[in-house]
């Protein structure tokens, strides 16, 4: 396992340029079930000959099922420093690779991104919500995602060779809000990996890891709630159930409520009054 990233290696030279390295990050979250999907993201970043490359997967799926927090996972068993990236619509090259920044007296420091310092390091980065980002910027990270593996930073002046256990997964939302992706980068972002709705005592697995102090009837309660809403093909995820079952213990706190009324007010409230309809009477 590679330690932690002291401060007096937070910076490298690479062709007489200095970067200053971006610190991994450190998440307390566990994946719960779904050992088969593990086991695929494992095996797309296994190397099986010294001609090989590994592959960068994307993981597919709605919002809230879990995509990062299976690419942390695996990234952590692997024993790996993990770096994440949040891509935005207006996400440019330039945040994906080395951002110039003034200093005092007009001189420029050069800060690696969370991928470049993957890349670096040897460590994995997930690069969230990817298919939110532009061509443009997917265009300056298409020579990382073939044989080639390295990136050029036109702002530094200079090409970043990947460290060979470097290791790239991104993942994408299920959702209208998103920019298609062209052809060269869909045939380089491959496989592709399906995450859905988890069983019911896989999602009350979940609940009760993110929620341990919550009460059983409440577990219960939104467990059977996300399955009768999965059966009707809506969009609520554990995330949500984890949401409203936060809110419901809150307002039971608060006092003055009971459990069932608490857990119906939370329903309405963090997803709307449709969402009555998939809650126990």
């Amino acid at each position: 396992m590679k330690p932690e990233l002291p401060r007096s290696l937070r910076t490298v030279n690479l062709d007489g340029v200095t970067l200053y390295l971006a610190h991994p990050d450190e998440l307390p979250i566990r994946w719960v079930g779904q050992d088969e999907l593990m086991k695929q993201l494992m095996a797309a970043w296994m190397i099986v000959d010294s001609r090989d490359v590994p592959m960068s997967p994307r993981l597919l799926g709605k919002p809230g099922v879990g995509k990062t927090t299976l690419a942390y996972a695996v990234a952590k068993q692997m024993g790996r420093e993990v770096y994440i990236l949040q891509a935005t619509l207006d996400t440019r090259p330039e945040d994906l690779l080395v951002t110039p920044v003034v200093e005092s007296e007009g001189r420029l420091r050069y800060v690696a991104s969370p991928l470049v310092t993957a890349m670096i390091r040897g460590g994995i980065v997930i690069l969230d919500e990817g298919n939110r980002m532009s061509e443009k910027s997917w265009a300056s990270l298409a020579p990382l995602l073939d044989s080639r593996r390295y990136v050029e930073s036109i702002v530094a002046g200079i090409k970043i060779k990947a460290h060979p256990d470097f290791r790239l997964v991104a993942t994408m939302n299920d959702d209208a809000s998103t920019f298609e992706l062209p052809e060269y980068i869909h045939s380089r972002l491959q496989p592709q990996i399906l995450i859905d709705f988890p069983e019911r005592d896989e999602e009350r697995q979940i609940l009760k890891e993110n929620l341990p102090f919550a009460e059983e009837q409440i577990l219960d309660y939104v467990t059977d709630f996300l399955q009768a809403a999965h059966e009707a093909d809506e969009r609520y995820t554990v995330r949500d159930g984890i949401n409203l079952a936060r809110f419901a213990m809150k307002l039971m706190a608060a006092g003055g409520i009971s459990q069932h009324g608490a857990l119906r007010t939370a329903v309405r409230q963090t997803l709307g009054e449709e969402a009555l309809r998939y809650a126990h009477k």
